[in-house]
C-alpha cells in the first residue's frame, strides 16, 4: 500500500447534494421579518413577555383632571378629588394634565422572576412620581421611536406583593399636537390621547436581549462595507439565530444567545460595563448621552418645564442600571426650573452631578440662538450660566455647546474664552443646504483672533441613535482625519426631550464588543467626559497646531428666514436688550451719585429678574408655535414694566423733580437723560397742550394744527443730561418740496432725497453733488413671493429673489415743513394689508462727527394681513464693493455682493444688528436698524428685511399691527472711515424725556466715565459689580464693558469723576474674575485717569473697586416689581 493512501482524509468521492451556495441579498432582506410586522405571532416579539395582566383587581387606577390649562404641583394634585378610571379612557384636550394614582396588586408568584414591570402609555407624555412626590421616570407613549412605557417594579415591592405610584400624564406628544401628523405643522388644540396600557407585565429578559442582539448584527449587516469578514460573519451569525428560533422554548432563546457570542466574543455580556476596558486603549469613537430640549418650540414653556423632569429623572434611573452611563446636560435657565418645581430630582442631580455621572455644559443661560442677542445679551447669557451652574453645583462648565443654533456669530470665541471656557461643540452646519462645511475637528478664531478648539460631529447630528451606523460614520464622515482622528457621538432623543434610552446603551456594548473582536468598525468608549474628548484633541493636536483653522462667523446656509419671523419679538428682544442696558447705567450712576443719606438701593434683585427673562426668549429664533410667542410677549411686557418703574425710581434721585414727558405737560422745561458715552443732537417731539406757553417756547418748530411741536435736544461732552437749545448756527434747515401731486423732495444743506411717482427716484448728496441711485433705477418697499421648499417660518429660498414686485408710495402728503423736521406721510396698499410710511429728515447730522451726513428715517406702522409673501426695503446704489458690512455682537462682519461661488451665493439672506453698509474709497450709504434683523445686498442693492408671513408652525405669523423704524444714511468715505456704528448705537438709543416744573432743572450731575482719544471704543455697559450683592461682601465695585468698533487697535484714556472715588481697578473677564491690576493715576482736579490699549474687536471688562464703604444693602428680598403668576407658565410659588 503506498503510504499516501495512509494521509487521506474524509473528503467524500461522491457528492449528490446542491451544494451550500446562498442568496446573499435574501438572506439579508429575510432578517427584517425576525422582529415585529407579519410574522409577529411566531417571531422572537411572540417571546417579548412571559406574563401580562391588567384590570382593577391588579392595577387600579384614580385619575383627577386639572382644569383648564393649569399645571398643579404634585402637592396641589394630591388634594384633589380622583375618580376611577380604566385602561382605554380618552384624555384631552391638548395641553392638558391628568394625574392618575395607580395601585398595584402583584401576583406572588411573579417573584421567581428577574423584572416585573408597569407598562404605562398613555399615548402621550407622563412622569412617573413615587407617593411622596419624588420624580421617578418620564413617560413617553404612542408607537414612536422615542417610545418608553415601562417602569421597573422595585423587587422588594415585587416580594411585598403591592405598590403604589402616582402618574401625571400631559396630552402632548414628544414634538407637540401637529395637527395633520407633520412635524411643523400649527397645533391640533382638540387633540385626545387614550390610555392604551395600563398592565402589569414581566418581559422576557433573555428575549429582549436576544432582541438587542439580533439588531446590533443587523446593523453590522447593513453598516459594515459588502464582502467583508465581519458583515459576512454577522449576516451568518443572524441567519443562524433566525434558523435555530422556536417559539415557546425559553431554554431555545438563551441557546440562541451563545449564537451572537461568534460576532461579539466569548462571555463578553457577563462583563456588563467593563467590556469598555477590554480592547484598544484609546476609543475612535466617544460616546456621550444628551438630551437636547427646546427651551420653546412646538410646546410651550410649561411643557418644556416637565419635559426637563421626564427627561433627567429617566437618564438618572438608567445610570443605576449602566454605571458607564454619562449624561451632558446644558441650560441653566432649565435647572433653575427644576430647582423650583421639582426640588427633590434637583438634590439627586446634584448627587449625580458630584459623582461625575451627570456633567454640566453649556455655561449659558439658555441653549441661545447665535445670531440676533446682542454682544452684551451672550455676555449675560454666560455670566448668569456661569454663575448659576457655580453657585448650585460648586463648578462652571468648561466647555460652550450649542448644537443647534442657527448658526453662530464670529463674536463668540472671544467670549466663551472669557467665559472661561476654551472648547466648543456644534452640529447645526451639517444642515447647510449648499456648501459642505469642510471641517469637523478646527480651531474656531474670531473677529479678535481669539480661538475655540471646536468639534463639530461628524454623525452629523445631536440625536444620534447609538446605532452601527452612527459610530460608523463618526469616522467615516470625518474631514480631518489627517489631523485627528476622534469624534464625538452625542446620543439620545432631543429637540422634544427624552435623552438615552435601554436599547442604546445596550447596542453600545455590542458595538464595543464587536471590535475588542473585529476592526473592520470604529471603537466605541463609554464613561468619560465632553472636557475629556477635548482634553486628548488638544494633547494629540499639539494645543491646536495640526489643526485646520476656520476663521469668522459660522454662517448656517439654511433657516435664514427665521432673522425675520415674529417681527414683534425680534422688537421685544431689542428694546429690552437696550432698556435693561439704560436700568443698569441710570441705577448704577444713583447708587454712586445719590445725594447724601439718601436710601436709594441699587435693585438688583428686579434687574436679574428682567434679565432672565430676556435671555429665556434668546431661544426663540422665530419659528415656534403661536402659543410660545404669546408667553414671550408677556414676558416683554413684564419687563418693560419693570424697567419703566426703576428708571422712574432712580430719575427721581438722579434728576430730581422731573417726571415723564406727557401729552399734558404744561409749565413745564424739557430735559432728557443721554443714555449713552457719545455727545449727541436729537429732534424730540413734544406734545403741546392748551395754556403750554413754556413748553411752546421751547420747541422750534410747530404742527400745523398745533398740537406737537419740535425741540432740539443737545448733550454735551460727558454730560448725562440734554437740554433744549435753539438752532445752531451748523444746523441745516430742513424742507420738503412738492409738485402737488406726485413729485416730493426732502432736503437740508448735506443730502436729498426725492420721491418720484410713488418710488424713491434720487437720492444725492448735496454737498458733493452726488447722485447716488444709478440712472433709471429706483427704490423703495418691494414684495416678494416666500414659499420655502418645507420649513416654513425657518426658511428663505434663493429663487424668492426671482419674483419681486415693486411696490410705490401712495397719497403722499406734506405733514412737516421743517426748519427743523420735514416730513411726508406715505401709504402702500397690497393685497389685504396697508402700509403707512411717515418719511423725514431733520436739521441736523447723525453724529456729532465732522462731515457726518444726515440720515432719511423710515417710520413704518403696517396692517399686515398676507400669507407666505416677504416685505422688504431696498436702495439700489450707484457704488460698487464685492463685500457690504452688518454689524454683528461687539464689531461687523462683511459678506459678498457677489455669487462667484457658491458659498457666496449661499449668503443671500443674512443676520446683521443695528447696521448694514455698502461703501467704496471715498463714499457709501448705510441702512440702520432699530428692530430688524435681516438683511442682504446683491450687487449694488442693499435691502433689509422687514415683514414675512409663514403659516407653519404659527398660522398666524407676524398678522396684524406692527409699528418699526429704519433710517438711510449717506456718508462720506468709506465705512472704517465713517460714524455709522456711532450712528446706529446712537439710533437705537433714545433719550429719555422728562420735564421738570418751572424754569430751571436744577443741577444735574456730569457723567463720572469718559473716554479721551477714543473714536473706536464704545462703551457699552455700566453696572454694579456682581459680587457686590453676594452675602458677606462689603465693598462697593463698577463694571465697565467696552470694545473696539472698528476691527483695529486703539489706545484709550478712561477717566474717572472725582465723585467716585476708586480705589483699585482691575481688567477682569465677563465673569468678573479678574485678570490683571490696572494702573490708576490720579490727575489734577481730583479725577482719576486708566490707560487701556485694545486690539481689534477687543472686549474689556473693568473692575472699578471704590474707596467708600458699601452703602447698599444687597437687595436680596422680594422685590415689588415682580410680575403676578400666569396661567400659561408657572411662576413657582414658594410652597413649591
Amino acid at each position: 500500500m503506498c503510504s499516501h493512501s495512509q494521509n487521506q482524509k474524509n473528503y467524500p468521492e461522491l457528492n449528490y447534494g446542491s451544494g451550500a451556495k446562498w442568496i446573499k441579498s435574501l438572506t439579508q432582506n429575510r432578517l427584517s421579518t425576525f422582529l415585529g410586522g407579519h410574522f409577529d405571532n411566531v417571531n422572537l416579539s411572540s417571546v417579548l413577555y412571559t406574563h401580562r395582566i391588567d384590570g382593577s383587581d391588579f392595577v387600579d387606577l384614580q385619575v383627577w383632571s386639572a382644569p383648564g390649562l393649569t399645571k398643579p404641583s404634585f402637592r396641589e394634585a394630591m388634594k384633589q378629588e380622583f375618580k376611577p378610571a380604566k385602561k382605554g379612557d380618552s384624555f384631552g384636550p391638548s395641553w392638558t394634565n391628568h394625574w392618575f394614582k395607580v395601585t398595584l396588586k402583584i401576583p406572588s408568584y411573579w417573584q421567581q422572576y428577574e423584572r416585573v414591570q408597569l407598562e404605562f402609555d398613555p399615548g402621550c407624555e407622563a412622569m412617573i412620581f413615587s407617593t411622596d412626590g419624588v420624580p421617578l421616570q418620564g413617560i413617553t407613549g404612542g408607537y414612536v421611536g422615542e417610545r418608553r412605557v415601562e417602569y421597573i417594579i422595585p423587587p422588594k415591592a415585587v416580594r411585598d406583593g403591592h405598590y403604589a405610584v402616582v402618574i401625571e400624564s400631559s396630552c402632548n406628544g414628544m414634538f407637540g399636537v401637529p395637527w395633520n401628523g407633520d412635524t411643523i405643522a400649527p397645533p391640533d388644540m382638540n387633540r385626545y390621547f387614550q390610555l392604551a396600557s395600563a398592565d402589569l407585565v414581566v418581559p422576557n429578559q433573555d428575549a429582549w436581549h436576544l432582541m438587542w442582539d439580533f439588531s446590533t448584527l443587523r446593523e453590522i449587516v447593513d453598516t459594515v462595507a459588502g464582502n467583508t469578514n465581519l458583515q459576512n460573519k454577522a449576516l451568518v451569525t443572524a441567519n443562524k439565530i433566525m434558523n435555530a428560533f422556536k417559539s415557546g422554548d425559553p431554554e431555545n432563546v438563551k441557546r440562541m444567545r451563545g449564537i451572537a457570542e461568534d460576532v461579539f466574543g466569548k462571555g463578553w455580556y457577563a462583563k456588563g460595563d467593563k467590556i469598555y476596558n477590554e480592547g484598544p486603549k484609546k476609543a475612535q469613537v466617544v460616546g456621550i448621552s444628551y438630551c437636547h430640549i427646546d427651551t420653546a418650540w412646538l410646546w410651550p414653556y410649561s411643557v418644556t418645564q416637565q419635559k426637563t423632569a421626564r427627561s433627567w429623572s429617566t437618564q438618572i434611573d438608567l445610570m443605576e442600571r449602566y454605571p458607564e452611563h454619562r449624561f451632558a446636560c446644558s441650560q441653566a435657565q432649565q435647572f433653575k426650573w427644576l430647582e423650583e418645581q421639582y426640588p427633590p430630582l434637583f438634590e439627586r442631580i446634584k448627587e449625580k452631578v458630584a459623582s461625575g455621572q451627570f456633567h454640566l455644559i453649556g455655561g449659558s443661560w439658555v441653549e441661545n440662538d447665535g445670531n440676533m442677542p446682542s454682544g452684551e445679551a451672550l455676555v449675560r447669557q454666560f455670566l448668569y450660566g456661569q454663575r448659576y451652574f457655580e453657585s448650585r453645583f460648586g463648578k462652571r462648565c468648561e466647555t460652550a455647546w450649542l448644537p443647534d443654533s442657527f448658526g453662530l456669530t464670529a463674536a463668540y470665541p472671544q467670549l466663551i474664552r472669557d467665559a472661561g471656557m476654551k472648547y466648543f461643540f456644534t452640529q447645526k452646519l451639517s444642515w447647510n443646504n449648499i456648501n459642505a462645511f469642510p471641517h469637523s475637528t478646527f480651531n474656531w478664531v474670531g473677529i479678535d483672533g481669539s480661538q475655540v478648539l471646536c468639534h463639530m460631529t461628524p454623525v452629523d447630528t445631536y440625536t444620534a441613535q447609538a446605532t452601527v451606523g452612527d459610530v460608523n460614520k463618526g469616522i467615516t464622515n470625518h474631514k480631518n482625519l489627517e489631523s485627528n482622528a476622534t469624534a464625538l457621538l452625542v446620543f439620545g432623543n432631543g429637540d422634544g426631550g427624552g435623552g438615552a434610552l435601554p436599547r442604546m446603551l445596550e447596542n453600545l456594548r455590542r458595538i464595543r464588543a464587536t471590535t475588542n473582536e473585529h476592526r473592520e468598525l470604529p471603537t466605541v468608549s463609554m464613561g468619560s467626559s465632553v472636557e475629556e474628548f477635548f482634553e486628548d484633541i488638544e494633547e494629540d493636536s499639539k494645543e491646536g497646531k495640526t489643526l485646520p483653522v476656520w476663521k469668522g462667523e459660522l454662517y448656517l446656509e439654511f433657516h435664514r428666514g427665521t432673522y425675520t419671523s415674529h417681527g414683534s419679538i425680534k422688537k421685544g428682544n431689542r428694546k429690552c436688550e437696550i432698556l435693561l442696558r439704560d436700568v443698569e447705567r441710570v441705577a448704577t450712576l444713583t447708587s454712586l451719585l445719590k445725594p447724601e443719606g439718601h436710601s436709594y438701593v441699587y435693585p438688583k434683585r428686579a434687574i436679574d429678574e428682567c434679565w432672565e427673562k430676556v435671555l429665556l426668549n434668546q431661544f426663540l429664533p422665530g419659528s415656534a408655535i403661536g402659543m410660545v410667542y404669546d408667553d414671550a410677549e408677556k414676558l416683554y411686557s413684564e419687563v418693560r414694566e419693570v424697567c419703566t418703574g426703576l428708571l422712574e425710581d432712580a430719575f427721581s434721585i438722579l434728576l430730581p423733580r422731573s417726571s415723564p414727558l406727557l401729552s399734558n405737560s404744561t409749565s413745564q422745561t424739557l430735559i432728557a437723560f443721554n443714555a449713552t458715552s457719545f455727545a449727541r443732537r436729537d429732534v424730540v417731539k413734544v406734545p403741546l397742550s392748551r395754556g403750554a406757553a413754556r413748553m411752546k417756547a421751547q420747541v422750534i418748530q410747530t404742527s400745523a394744527d398745533g398740537k406737537h411741536g419740535y425741540a432740539l435736544m443737545h448733550s454735551v461732552g460727558n454730560m448725562v443730561a440734554s437740554h433744549p437749545v435753539c438752532m445752531f448756527s451748523d444746523c441745516m434747515p430742513a424742507s420738503v418740496f412738492t409738485n402737488g401731486t406726485d413729485h416730493f423732495v426732502l432736503r437740508n444743506a448735506n443730502v436729498q432725497l426725492t420721491i418720484s411717482d410713488g418710488r424713491i427716484s434720487s437720492l444725492i448728496d448735496v454737498k458733493l453733488g452726488r447722485e447716488l441711485i444709478p440712472k433709471g433705477s429706483s427704490g423703495g418697499l418691494v414684495i416678494f413671493e416666500d414659499r420655502p421648499n418645507y420649513w416654513d417660518a425657518w426658511d428663505v429660498e434663493i429663487h424668492h429673489l426671482e419674483t419681486s414686485t415693486p411696490l410705490s408710495f401712495s397719497q403722499v402728503r406734506v405733514i412737516a415743513q421743517g426748519p427743523l423736521r420735514a416730513a411726508v406721510q406715505t401709504q402702500v396698499k397690497y393685497g389685504n394689508s396697508t402700509i403707512d410710511v411717515t418719511i423725514s429728515l431733520d436739521a441736523i447730522t447723525a453724529t456729532m462727527k465732522g462731515n457726518s451726513r444726515s440720515f432719511f428715517n423710515f417710520d413704518a406702522v403696517v396692517d399686515w394681513h398676507e400669507r407666505h409673501k416677504f416685505l422688504k426695503f431696498e436702495l439700489p446704489l450707484d457704488i460698487n464693493n464685492t463685500y457690504a458690512t452688518y454689524e454683528s455682537q461687539f464689531g461687523f462682519v462683511q459678506r459678498p455682493t457677489h455669487k462667484n461661488t457658491t458659498l457666496d451665493a449661499a449668503k443671500f439672506e443674512v443676520c446683521g444688528h443695528k447696521f448694514a453698509d455698502l461703501s467704496e474709497y471715498g463714499y457709501g450709504v448705510a441702512f440702520l436698524s432699530e428692530s430688524k434683523y435681516g438683511f442682504a445686498c446683491e450687487g449694488n442693492v442693499l435691502r433689509i428685511s422687514l415683514l414675512r408671513a409663514a403659516t407653519a408652525p404659527d398660522p398666524e405669523q407676524d398678522q396684524g399691527r406692527h409699528e418699526f423704524s429704519w433710517a438711510v444714511m449717506p456718508h462720506l468715505g468709506s465705512f472704517l472711515e465713517s460714524d455709522v456704528p456711532m450712528a446706529a448705537f446712537i439710533y437705537n438709543s433714545p433719550l429719555h424725556v422728562r420735564t421738570v416744573p418751572g424754569q430751571s432743572v436744577g443741577v444735574v450731575p456730569s457723567h463720572p466715565f469718559w473716554f479721551e482719544d477714543a473714536p473706536n471704543i464704545f462703551l457699552e455697559t455700566i453696572k454694579r459689580g456682581e459680587d457686590d450683592f453676594e452675602p458677606n461682601t462689603s465693598g462697593t465695585t463698577v463694571i465697565l464693558r467696552m470694545y473696539e468698533a472698528f476691527g483695529g487697535h486703539g489706545s484709550v484714556k478712561l477717566h474717572v469723576g472725582k465723585h467716585v472715588p476708586v480705589k483699585r481697578a482691575y481688567v477682569t473677564n465677563i465673569l468678573e474674575d479678574t485678570k490683571g491690576e490696572l494702573g490708576l493715576v490720579s490727575m489734577p482736579g481730583g479725577h482719576s485717569t486708566l490707560k487701556l490699549e485694545f486690539r481689534g474687536f477687543e472686549v474689556k471688562t473693568v473692575k472699578l473697586v471704590l474707596e467708600t464703604k458699601k452703602s447698599d444693602i444687597p437687595d436680596l428680598s422680594p422685590t415689588t416689581y415682580r410680575s403676578t403668576k400666569r396661567d400659561s407658565w408657572v411662576t413657582v410659588d414658594e410652597e413649591l
